[in-house]
């Protein structure tokens, strides 16, 4: 018998002389129970765990094991933490559906990754292995990252290598960019629909989010400008470049009137450049930070889309004072991201691999992304209003009196992940959507998961 089984077989004695006893009592020590049962030292410790987990027996250090009795809660009480911590800031419910890619049997149309055999894992192991055995690997870079690193990131951006702040992914980045830009309780603005982990960013940094409406060609610059002048808001939060979950890219004009704009009231951009290298018939355009000489556009890119989840690896590229303030930011939180990362983002970014991989992965991408709109054509019911040129989402509307939260629980059921619209709004969803992923899901997956959000639809 497992030394598991024989002290569960122990807790459960236990357990029929401890319910005939009164409150307070003390149980023999573990060595007079190792006697009495023939049992280790550690297989009576174990089952007394688990009599404490149960809520029957308190160890006290020192005096001993000791019956709670039937009236004392066999469950802790928390609601101490409640007024203690105050008012909930994150949404926990779209929180939890943030990079949840679920079991692997289920159909993954909502994963914001590449497919495993999308990402360049072979190359990947090879520089790992390089980098391992080498002493810089494991040595010690500035906080604000290796300076090889910076100087190609900034290249990119026409940018300064010290305004290039390295950090472990985008979704840090934005953290801390809101956190830093803004005090608790400003408001920031976002277009509408948007990246349900800015939100979090958001509600985390403790801001109060206004929405803009947005649509093809990016936020609508008119009811922007009125926004900014209502809220006061110091902080705007775009993404220029096909844009998660629409896949718009914000039109030449507009991107010149938003930085007119920010320069007028003296705001920031934030800048979401997560999919720069995602572009599919198209290029993206070149980053709103290399438009802006003033400081107003800080962007925040990141090697996890294009590259490898796991590759948790970005940077944040910011001038003048902001920068300093974000490089201060980061100091305080870690001291840097692993010299280890670093020095495989620098390999391979710096190697021919990284734009055979680019082609290979734009070619890749848009067959899917096909394979995705064909099998959504098929039902009437699934409308796409723009079939999106780069990135990795198709953003679906759905029948007017669909409640898309029912329907991704009930997807999730049916063994395919879908994006619940509701969460990609701050407000309320001015109809419903679902958001379907291209990245991670294969042609016949991508069917198959089609074929079963019909029969949950119907």
């Amino acid at each position: 018998m497992g030394q598991d089984n024989r002290s569960r077989e122990i807790a459960d004695h236990l357990r029929g002389q401890i319910l005939g006893m009164s409150a307070g009592t003390r149980l023999p020590g573990v060595r007079e129970l190792s006697a009495r049962f023939h049992a280790s030292a550690a297989t009576i410790s174990s089952a007394l765990a688990e009599l404490t987990a149960r809520g029957l027996v308190r160890a006290e250090p020192g005096r001993g094991t000791f019956v709670i009795g039937r009236g004392h809660s066999s469950r802790p009480d928390y609601a101490w933490q409640s007024q203690a911590l105050g008012p909930v800031r994150v949404d926990a419910d779209r929180a939890s559906r943030l990079g949840a890619h679920g079991q692997p049997e289920q159909l993954p149309l909502s994963w914001g990754y590449l497919a495993d055999e999308l990402q360049p894992t072979e190359h990947l192991r090879r520089i790992s292995a390089r980098v391992a055995r080498s002493a810089r690997g494991w040595g010690l870079t500035p906080p604000a990252g290796s300076a090889e690193l910076r100087r190609l990131i900034a290249a990119e951006y026409r940018a300064q290598p010290e305004d290039v702040q390295i950090v472990p992914g985008g979704q840090q980045g934005l953290v801390f960019a809101f956190r830093t830009l803004a005090e608790p309780g400003e408001t920031i603005v976002m277009e509408s629909p948007t990246y349900p982990g800015a939100i979090l960013a958001a509600q985390s940094a403790g801001l109060r989010i206004a929405a803009v409406p947005a649509d093809a060609e990016g936020i609508r610059i008119d009811l922007l400008a009125d926004e900014l002048e209502r809220t006061r808001a110091r902080v705007v939060y775009l993404q220029p470049a096909f844009a998660n979950p629409t896949g718009a890219v914000m039109s030449e004009h507009r991107r010149r009137e938003a930085l007119a704009l920010a320069a007028a009231r003296g705001a920031f951009i934030v800048e979401d450049d997560w999919a720069r290298h995602l572009g599919l018939e198209r290029p993206a355009p070149a980053p709103l930070f290399t438009a802006d000489t003033d400081g107003h556009v800080v962007s925040i890119t990141t090697l996890a889309k294009p590259v490898s989840p796991g590759l948790r690896v970005g940077a944040i590229i910011a001038r003048g004072p902001a920068g300093a303030r974000l490089r201060a930011s980061r100091i305080a939180d870690d001291l840097g991201v692993s010299p280890l990362m670093q020095e495989i983002a620098f390999e391979f970014l710096s190697s021919s691999e990284w734009g055979r991989h680019r082609k290979r992965l734009r070619i890749a991408l848009s067959d899917r992304r096909d394979a995705l709109l064909a099998a959504v054509a098929t039902n009437d019911d699934l409308q796409v209003p723009h079939v999106p040129q780069g990135g990795l989402h198709l953003w679906v509307r759905l029948p007017g009196d669909v409640d898309t939260r029912a329907l991704s629980r009930a997807a999730h059921t049916a063994g395919v992940l879908v994006g619940d619209g509701s969460h990609y709004f701050v407000d309320e969803p001015p109809a419903p959507f679902v958001r379907l992923s291209f990245g991670a899901a294969s042609p016949p997956q991508m069917a198959e998961g089609v074929r079963r959000l019909e029969g949950v639809l119907h």
